[in-house]
C-alpha cells in the first residue's frame, strides 16, 4: 500500500480517462517501469480535476521481489514531480484501498484577501466577506448520519447516507479560511456542494436553520452551488490497521 500526495492543477481528475493526464495513469506507468508488466492499481477514492492531495492511497499486488519500503524510492525516480510517493509498506492481502477505509479526511483552503495568481491553483479566492459565526453554525448542522442526496450529483440508485464526524472552519488569520470535514465516506461533489451552501450561508443567501431542511429534502436543487475544485484536498484515508 502506498500513500502518495500530487497538486491535482495539470491532471483532469484522479482515475483514467479516455482523454487527459491523470494521476492513475502516472503512478501505473510509473509501476510498469519497476515490474516489467501491466498492473492494476485500487485508490481509496477518486478526486476531480483541480482537486490536491496530501494522502491519498492505492494498493496493487506485488510482482517484484522487493522490499515494501523500497518502492517509495523506486516511485519516486520515476514519477513526475508533481506526485509523490510519501510511504510504501506491506498490508494484509485482503485489504481494500477503497471498500476498507474506515474514513477520509477533506480539507477546502479558502481567502477572501486579495487575489494572489501564485496560489490560485491552491487556494479558493472569495471576492466577498464571509459571515463565518452563521457558517460554523450551518456546518454543525452536518454532524451526524444524514441522506446526503441533496449534496451529490451522483444520481446512481445507492444508499446516499454518509456518517459526518467533523465539520469545522479554522480561521487562520483574518481572511484565510480552511474547512474540515472527516466522514465515512463522500459521494461525488459533496464536499464542495457542503461548501458552496457554507458560502451561500455566509453571505446570508441561506440560513443555518435551514441546513436540516435542505437535507430532509433529499434534492439537489435545494442546496447551494458546487464550489470551485481548486481549495479542495484529499487530506487522509484511515484504515483499522495495526
Amino acid at each position: 500500500m502506498c500513500v502518495i500526495k500530487y497538486d491535482g492543477s495539470k491532471f483532469v481528475g484522479y482515475q483514467i480517462q479516455p482523454k487527459g493526464r491523470t494521476v492513475q495513469l502516472e503512478i501505473e506507468r510509473a509501476l510498469k517501469k519497476i515490474c516489467k508488466t501491466e498492473v492494476e492499481t485500487q485508490a481509496a477514492g477518486r478526486t476531480d480535476s483541480g482537486v490536491h492531495a496530501l494522502g491519498q492511497v492505492f494498493h496493487f499486488d506485488s510482482l517484484v521481489d522487493m522490499e515494501p519500503r523500497r518502492y517509495k524510492m523506486a516511485f519516486n525516480s520515476i514519477l513526475p514531480r508533481d506526485i509523490y510517493v510519501v510511504e510504501s509498506k506491506e498490508v494484509d492481502r485482503n485489504l481494500h484501498a477503497r471498500f476498507h477505509a474506515m474514513s477520509k479526511e477533506y480539507h477546502y483552503r479558502l481567502s477572501t484577501n486579495e487575489y494572489d495568481p501564485l496560489l490560485c491553483d491552491y487556494v479558493y479566492f472569495h471576492r466577498h466577506k464571509l459571515d463565518v459565526n452563521k457558517m460554523q453554525e450551518a456546518a454543525d448542522y452536518f454532524l451526524g448520519t444524514h441522506d446526503f442526496s441533496s449534496f451529490t450529483n451522483n444520481v446512481a440508485n445507492i444508499d446516499k447516507k454518509r456518517t459526518i464526524y467533523q465539520s469545522k472552519i479554522v480561521i487562520h488569520s483574518e481572511g484565510e479560511y480552511t474547512f474540515k470535514f472527516i466522514g465515512s465516506g463522500f459521494m461525488k461533489y459533496m464536499v464542495r456542494i457542503i461548501i458552496g451552501t457554507l458560502l451561500s450561508v455566509g453571505a446570508h443567501k441561506i440560513k443555518p436553520e435551514e441546513i436540516p431542511m435542505i437535507l430532509a429534502a433529499k434534492d439537489r436543487k435545494f442546496a447551494g452551488p458546487t464550489a470551485k475544485s481548486v481549495g479542495l484536498y484529499l487530506h487522509s484515508v484511515q484504515y483499522d490497521v495495526k
